[in-house]
């Protein structure tokens, strides 16, 4: 993890994660088989619309790094979303992988060339983008700091 974390400082993982998710914005709308965008179906808007949380998340830790702020409450349930929307994530990497693997059920058929390049290409950005996500989270906790928000009303003096 060390080493990870000194490839990827806490600015460039910001702006690789905001990278990958646009990437993967424009590739939800994407069907592999048939190499065509598909605007109008609802599955394809959930993504993009999960990834909001996403790149909310990611401003509120570049604020609270760039002001020196400590996490608060607001920041906790985002992050516990974030966790929530991980598992999302992770299911759109297996069914990509569950996709890539159907490649030879269909050798009758009319695959294009584009999917096998495209397909480890989406590979590669969910896997950077659960990467990144657990990284940002290690940042918050190393940089930000944790969530103590019982002990917070003990230091202050309440008589003056």
């Amino acid at each position: 993890m060390n080493f990870i974390q000194g490839v990827l400082t806490w600015k460039r993982t910001l702006i690789l994660s905001v990278g990958v998710l646009a990437l993967l914005n424009i590739f939800s709308f994407y069907g592999l088989y048939t190499n065509k965008f598909y605007f109008f179906k609802i599955d394809n808007y959930i993504f993009p619309l999960l990834s909001i949380v996403h790149f909310v998340f990611l401003y509120v830790l570049w604020f609270k790094i760039k002001e020196d702020e400590l996490s608060d409450p607001p920041m906790r349930t985002l992050e516990y979303v974030l966790y929530i929307i991980s598992l999302v994530y992770i299911y759109k990497l297996v069914e990509t992988i569950i996709i890539l693997l159907s490649y030879n059920d269909f050798d009758n058929h009319l695959i294009p060339s584009t999917f096998l390049p495209l397909g480890y290409f989406m590979l590669l950005l969910y896997t950077l983008l659960l990467l990144v996500t657990y990284l940002a989270i290690a940042y918050r906790k190393k940089i930000v700091g944790t969530y103590l928000f019982d002990d917070m009303n003990q230091h202050v003096d309440h008589w003056k």
